[in-house]
Order: structure tokens, then C-alpha cells, then sequence
């Protein structure tokens, strides 16, 4: 098999191409990555000069890279994308560009060679809104509330269209919310991680009670695995592990293992239009697939802390840099008004 992964430098690419390299090791592997602030060469740096890995410095909005990166793939796993919620609010338009404009830019390259295998686009359980009772199963309807999520079901939704329209093998999986190494740390558990480590505030969006489902990065992996192996085209999958934790919770998690202290939790105006829940209902990817998460939370935050403290150079120069700007824009005015109101 001869795979394009898209996004390859980023966190959950990363993870992924590590993934194939040990589990199908006879595999060749090609990246295409735009290398924006969260994606990272040095990730897969060890995987250069090897005849099974490429690395095309490349963005996918643009046709003759992704001709390049494409040529003589069998399979393409898309995982480019803007992905914060809270960038997607601050600037739209970078999300609508790559993550509905780039898929479109991926397919029209992918239907050329009748012969390639699969298209998988990575999706989110957040194209399904906030749920407040039980879980989403595939058949449920889209209702994405944030610029984010709706450009993920932009592209996704055209994806299918593809399927429907030309006959090509799109399939589309919705994940939980990963965590795990090489996590850029803007997300709740790399960020709080990292703060701890540096005693730093806790910023904590609300009262904590927002819930996510989550998963640590290789169960995802091994799902989508699964997928370009066993799925079917024209099918999507909802990938989850049934680990449903408030945001408070993980963060009393993340103090636990950090041994940092509880004074850091500062409780901050919460983000516009926050879900309060999402639930997957991973049941057709079990029955269809064989695939079952195998990492308890309990056990991936101690492989993420762990992790973490054994790569501080990673993430420390980050820490340094366009981070810095970021951090202040988003957290700064909302740490001012907690330490001015006293919430913690």
C-alpha cells in the first residue's frame, strides 16, 4: 500500500504515520504538509532517507503540490485541516480555505487514477452540535455550531458529494477528542499540562462542565487502520472511546499527575457558542471493523504526562514563540477579569 497522509506534521498526522511505520512496516508513506504553526517536520525527521517515507513541503489548496505528493498513492488520509475552535472564531477564513477549498483541491488529484484504493476524510464528533442526551450514531443530523466544525462538515459533506457524483471511494470518520504526544499545546490537555509544569494559571473555560469523550491518539490511529483496510466507501464511521470527562475533571487529572496545585485553576469567561456535550455511538466501527479503544483515560494521561515531561525542549520552544502571542490574545483579558473577580 502506497498512502498519502495530509497533514502528516501535525499532531494526529504524526501519530498516525508512526502508527503505519510499526504496524505495517512494508508500506510506503508519503507526507504533504504546508508546516503551518502546528505542524513540525522534526516529528517524522528520524523516518527521512528511508525508500518507505517522503516528505513534500506542500499546501493542499494548491493543485500542483498535491499532484506531486499524490503521485503513485493507492490510499489518501486527510488530516489537513485548521483545527481550534477558538482560531476558527478569531479568523474564519483560513478554516473555510483549507478545510473545505483543500479537500475539493485533494479529490479533483484523487479521481484522476480510477484504480486508487480509498479517500479518508478525517472528521469530528463536532459536526454533530452539542448533545445533550445520549449518543450520536452516524445517521444523525449535522448541526455544527462553530466556524471549526462547519468547515469540517463542508468538507466533508463534499467529500460524499464526490462519492455520490463520480463514483470515488470516499470514506469519512468522526473522531472524540484526541490527546496524546506531539499535541500543540493550544488544546485543554496539552495546554493545562504544560501550565502546570510551569506553574502557571489553569485557565478554565465557564464552570468546567463542558464534556468531551476522550481518546488517546493510537486508539484513533488503530480506527483508521481499520478503516483503510475494512471500511467501506460511501460509509462513515464514528470513532470514540467512551471516556466522557468534564473539562474540571481533566483538569483535576492533570494536577494529580503534574503534582501541581489546585490554586492554578482559574475559572475565565467562557468561549462563544460553547458545547456543553459530545457522545459518540461507536457501535457500526465495532461491528463493521473489528476495532474496540484499548487505553483507558487513566492510562493515556499518564502516557501523555509522561510524555510531556520527557520532551520539554518540544514544547518549550513553542512555548516561545508565535504561542506566546496567541496565549495572550485568547487568555489574557479573560485571566485579568478572573483575578479582578476573584473566580477560581
Amino acid at each position: 500500500m502506497r498512502v498519502l497522509v495530509t497533514g502528516g506534521a501535525g499532531f494526529i498526522g504524526t501519530n498516525f504515520v508512526l502508527f503505519l511505520r510499526e504496524n505495517r512496516p512494508d508500506w510506503r508513506i508519503t507526507v504533504i504538509d504546508k508546516l503551518t504553526y502546528a505542524g513540525r517536520r522534526e516529528n517524522l525527521s528520524h523516518l527521512e532517507g528511508s525508500d518507505a517515507y517522503r516528505f513534500v513541503h506542500g499546501d493542499i489548496c494548491d493543485p500542483s503540490a498535491v499532484s506531486d505528493a499524490m503521485d503513485g498513492c493507492d490510499a489518501v488520509v486527510n488530516f489537513a485541516a485548521e483545527s481550534h475552535v477558538d482560531r476558527s472564531i478569531d479568523d474564519p477564513s483560513a478554516f473555510v480555505r483549507t478545510d473545505v477549498e483543500g479537500v475539493r483541491v485533494l479529490l479533483e488529484e484523487f479521481r484522476k487514477e480510477p484504480s486508487r484504493k480509498m479517500f479518508l476524510q478525517v472528521s469530528t464528533d463536532e459536526v454533530y452540535g452539542s448533545v445533550e442526551t445520549g449518543r450520536s450514531s452516524e445517521d444523525h443530523r449535522l448541526d455544527p455550531r462553530s466556524p471549526y466544525s462547519a468547515s469540517k462538515a463542508g468538507g466533508e459533506l463534499l467529500a460524499m458529494s464526490y462519492f455520490t457524483t463520480f463514483g470515488v471511494p470516499v470514506t469519512v470518520t468522526r473522531a472524540s477528542n484526541n490527546y496524546g504526544p506531539y499535541q500543540y499545546p493550544e488544546k485543554l490537555i496539552p495546554l493545562f499540562i504544560t501550565n502546570a509544569f510551569q506553574r502557571q494559571p489553569l485557565p478554565l473555560y465557564g464552570d468546567g462542565g463542558n464534556m468531551r469523550d476522550w481518546m488517546y491518539v493510537t486508539d484513533h490511529c488503530a480506527g483508521l487502520l481499520a478503516v483503510l483496510e475494512k471500511g467501506r466507501p460511501g460509509r462513515v464511521y464514528n470513532i470514540g472511546a467512551g471516556e466522557e470527562k468534564t473539562n474540571r475533571e481533566v483538569t483535576f487529572s492533570i494536577l494529580e499527575a503534574t503534582g501541581a496545585p489546585e490554586t492554578l485553576i482559574r475559572h475565565v469567561e467562557d468561549r462563544p457558542g460553547h458545547d456543553r456535550r459530545y457522545a459518540l455511538d461507536i457501535s457500526r466501527a465495532e461491528a463493521e471493523l473489528g476495532w474496540k479503544p484499548q487505553v483507558g483515560f487513566d492510562d493515556g494521561m499518564a502516557r501523555t504526562v509522561a510524555w510531556y515531561s520527557g520532551n520539554r525542549r518540544w514544547w518549550e520552544s513553542i512555548r516561545s514563540g508565535e504561542f506566546r502571542e496567541y496565549y495572550e490574545r485568547m487568555y489574557g483579558k479573560r485571566l485579568k477579569n478572573s483575578e479582578r473577580t476573584g473566580k477560581k
